[in-house]
């Protein structure tokens, strides 16, 4: 009897979703708060410099702001790498294994990496 082959494309599909909802629900709020209002000064808080940043991340509230490293960082970065897979499927640019490895593995090694750089940013002295 001939068993279905199963598919890995629901896991790309999830985080490619995961990754649209992060580009449009919080990377316009960090663009109008980190790249227009915060360097025209029109931003009032008491985290407006570099080492009070640093200090709330290394406080408690540091695994708060790896999964937001990840929510912001990683999961777009899928997204992308989803659409540019497909992008290439559409015009026949892809080999499946070849495009779907370089797409994917620049995306989870681009991911690693920010974790790490946040993980080191929440244990540096």
């Amino acid at each position: 009897m001939n068993t279905p082959k199963r598919s890995e494309e629901p896991i790309w599909w999830a985080l490619f979703s995961a990754g649209g909802v992060c580009f449009a629900v919080f990377l316009p709020g960090l663009i109008l708060l980190l790249g227009i209002l915060w360097p025209l000064g029109l931003l009032n808080s008491p985290l407006q410099q570099y080492a009070q940043l640093l200090a709330l991340l290394q406080s408690g509230y540091g695994l708060t702001g790896l999964v937001f490293t990840c929510a912001v960082i990683c999961l777009p970065l899928f997204h992308a790498a989803h659409r540019i897979h497909h992008g290439l499927h559409d015009l026949k640019l892809s080999y499946s294994s070849v495009t779907k490895l370089l797409c994917y593995g620049t995306a989870a090694a681009l991911s690693v990496l920010a974790v790490y750089l946040t993980f080191h940013l929440i244990l540096a002295d």
